[in-house]
């Protein structure tokens, strides 16, 4: 059955109304009419089987049959504070991790970060990475979405670290513990944030100032890895050694 995203504001009474983009997919792409089912979800964790009940420019309306919370997300809360890497890097990190699992990514602007962006392109790269994330969650059949906040410096992601969620730096200066040793040694986590730096890593100041709050530094490994592919990476052997995955 064919699944849409709607958000929860769109959804009144036994009415769910589809909206945007996914009309024209709806109607002209796969042709779907009046009295066919679809699925649509909220990205809270609930999914709605509907019945299309009317069809019009830039509307679906459908009738609500049945709702049910969806069991394929993690009950692991994996938050990834990226360096925002060059091109379209970003992108590809947003869509494998919300396949993977991811609760929350927080693009960060490091002391290495490349790009250059001002309030508006801010603006428009948290929106369109906040789409695929959608996107994403939509082709995997996930009933969250994970979510993308907003781009940040350094130390105003400093100021956000909670003293409750273990934050693992991800570091190649680190040779004595390994990620796999400490997810052994802490197998009840329930919540859990991956520190990881762009191209150029991160300095070794940031690292510090991590570290003087309560985070920890950890290797994937002896290979250094690409920042696309760390995150991705250290996500899967989390949701693993967790319990999430395999």
């Amino acid at each position: 059955m064919r699944r849409f995203f709607v958000s929860p504001e769109n959804i009144k009474g036994e009415e769910i109304q589809i909206k945007d983009s996914d009309v024209h997919h709806l109607t002209q792409v796969l042709r779907l009419k009046e009295g066919e089912k679809v699925i649509v979800f909220d990205g809270t964790g609930l999914e709605y089987e509907i019945i299309i009940r009317s069809l019009a420019v830039g509307l679906v309306i459908g009738e609500i049959q049945g709702v049910t919370s969806s069991t394929r997300d993690s009950l692991i809360g994996v938050t990834l504070v990226q360096g925002i890497p060059k091109g379209d890097k970003m992108e590809l990190i947003i869509q494998k991790c919300t396949e993977v699992g991811i609760a929350k990514i927080i693009p960060v602007l490091t002391e290495r970060t490349v790009v250059k962006l001002d309030d508006g392109k801010k603006g428009k790269r948290h929106e369109r990475w906040q789409k695929i994330a959608q996107e994403a969650s939509k082709q995997c059949r996930r009933a969250t979405v994970p979510q993308i906040g907003e781009i940040c410096t350094w130390e105003e992601y400093l100021t956000k670290v909670s003293n409750n969620e273990p934050v693992l730096v991800l570091w190649e200066n680190e040779t004595a513990r390994g990620i796999k040793s400490y997810l052994q040694e802490n197998n009840g986590l329930n919540k859990l944030t991956i520190v990881i730096g762009p191209e150029g890593g991160l300095a070794q100041q940031e690292v510090d100032k991590l570290l003087a709050i309560g985070a920890q530094t950890v290797s994937l490994g002896p290979r250094i890895l690409r920042t696309e592919t760390a995150g991705l990476a250290a996500l899967v052997m989390v949701l693993y050694e967790l319990g999430d995955l395999g």
